[in-house]
């Protein structure tokens, strides 16, 4: 019995989703160090940022917040081992330092999804990494930080 569910919790699709989940809620948490804990090393996004760049930014942004809810609405999760994604348009909703409102009205006015882009890294398999976020609606820039 106990087999039958380590093997359904541990297909990728469901490790997929259950990384994202937890990502997610270490964000919501405003837990910077935590959220790094499933990002690659070698990560690499669509605004150029690295594991360390995204590190510290999640360290700055998520400092303007005291409270954060990240609503995901209807995530999508595919795979094709070694690899998959999840995939949702998010809303924020929370309070915060004066650039909390801005940042709520920035992520919430994107039509596009964010993409998270997971590898699988060893044999274990629970072993997924965070290798790029991405949405192409998102602009950020140097001067936004």
């Amino acid at each position: 019995m106990i087999g039958l569910w380590l093997a359904q919790l541990w297909q990728a699709e469901k490790q997929v989703r259950l990384h994202s989940e937890h990502f997610v809620q270490q964000l919501e948490k405003r837990n910077w160090s935590a959220a790094g804990e499933f990002i690659a090393n070698d990560y690499h996004d669509d605004w150029d940022h690295d594991r360390q760049a995204v590190l510290n930014r999640l360290r700055i942004v998520l400092r303007f917040f005291s409270s954060l809810t990240i609503d995901q609405g209807n995530p999508q999760v595919s795979e094709n081992s070694p690899v998959g994604w999840w995939s949702a348009k998010v809303k924020l909703k929370g309070s915060g330092t004066d650039f909390a409102p801005e940042i709520i009205s920035r992520v919430n006015s994107l039509t596009e999804p964010f993409v998270l882009h997971w590898r699988h890294e060893s044999w274990r398999p629970w072993d997924w990494k965070l290798v790029r976020v991405s949405n192409p609606a998102l602009k950020i820039s140097d001067r936004d930080f």
